[in-house]
């Protein structure tokens, strides 16, 4: 690798910087990509950012390609596509997706790097690691031919829920959340909308997305008796108070946890993690997806972006980060 390349690290809770980073060439087993386009998602991202992940949840958080630790300084990222410049034949000039952190260039296993399909534009494949979570929570709680479904909550991982839950035939999907702006999203992706008093009850899934416990009351309060409450939340260090009393136990009710870390059990003896991945990218040929990518911005730019997105001040759900060349 010519030359010396460029990482983006939070140095801190709460604030970031782009380093300069010592290059090296891929060993045997391993390829260089050169990175085109990486992702910010809005939830875990920030509450790293804000170093709000607490002590005990630190290893079991790391990133797969994490540099340093937890709070801080930490290299943190997960959602990367880039072109293969080195490595096996067969990969060279490949467009691949990766599990890598923010920088400009990442040297990789190669089991570590999945090829993008032609059909799927490189910047649209950002959104993999995330697919990979709503698929997860569909194995972990499927839904049924015609199921009524609700998604509380319509950030990144509640909106990909919603686009694979609509893919179920005869089903008829619903996304609340407090955020009237994100109507169009949801109409985008097929789904109903919703805000928290007009959302229908008796469902047959409800997906749980928001990182609140007012979503997680909701969500139990809107499933059918005995359904099952999908929680895909994770919310840091925030202690949360779920209301179970009142009908909790006379309705029979289900919380069920679902977290991409494993494949979930009704798959994992017949499909690896790098199998999930492999189909999170197959559906995303899908072009209803790109409704959830904000527009790029320079990775220059990505310290004081973060920064912004703490504060509520950008839009889209999953930002974009442009490198050049792609």
């Amino acid at each position: 690798m010519a030359g010396g390349e460029r990482g983006f690290w939070i140095r801190e809770p709460g604030i970031g910087e782009i380093r300069s980073e010592p290059a090296r060439d891929p060993g045997p087993g391993e390829v260089l990509v050169r990175t085109r386009w990486s992702g910010v998602s809005r939830g875990t991202e920030l509450l790293v950012h804000g170093g709000r992940v607490p002590p005990s949840e630190r290893a079991r958080m790391r990133a797969p390609f994490q540099e340093g630790e937890l709070p801080g300084p930490v290299k943190y990222g997960y959602l990367n596509v880039g072109i293969v410049e080195q490595g096996p034949a067969p990969l060279l000039g490949r467009t691949v997706f990766a599990l890598a952190p923010h920088q400009t260039a990442s040297v990789l296993p190669v089991a570590a790097v999945v090829p993008v399909p032609a059909e799927v534009p490189p910047r649209r494949a950002v959104l993999a690691g995330v697919v990979e979570t709503a698929l997860n929570a569909l194995w972990d709680v499927p839904p049924l031919i015609g199921d009524r479904i609700t998604v509380v909550g319509g950030g990144l991982i509640g909106s990909c829920v919603a686009r694979l839950a609509v893919r179920q035939p005869a089903t008829a999907v619903t996304v609340v959340d407090i955020d009237p702006a994100r109507a169009g999203t949801a109409a985008a992706l097929g789904a109903r909308f919703g805000g928290p008093d007009d959302a229908e009850g008796e469902q047959d899934v409800v997906y749980h997305a928001s990182g609140t416990g007012a979503g997680l009351d909701l969500a139990l309060t809107l499933v059918r008796t005995e359904g099952t409450v999908a929680e895909l939340s994770w919310y840091g260090d925030v202690v949360v108070a779920v209301h179970l009393g009142g009908d909790f136990h006379a309705r029979r009710l289900t919380i069920a946890s679902s977290q991409v870390g494993l494949v979930a059990p009704a798959r994992r003896g017949v499909r690896t993690p790098h199998d999930r991945l492999a189909l999170a990218l197959e559906l995303l040929r899908d072009p209803a997806f790109d409704a959830l990518l904000a527009p790029a911005r320079p990775f220059d730019e990505l310290p004081a972006l973060l920064a912004e997105m703490a504060r509520g001040r950008s839009d889209g759900l999953c930002q974009l980060i442009e490198y050049g060349g792609g």
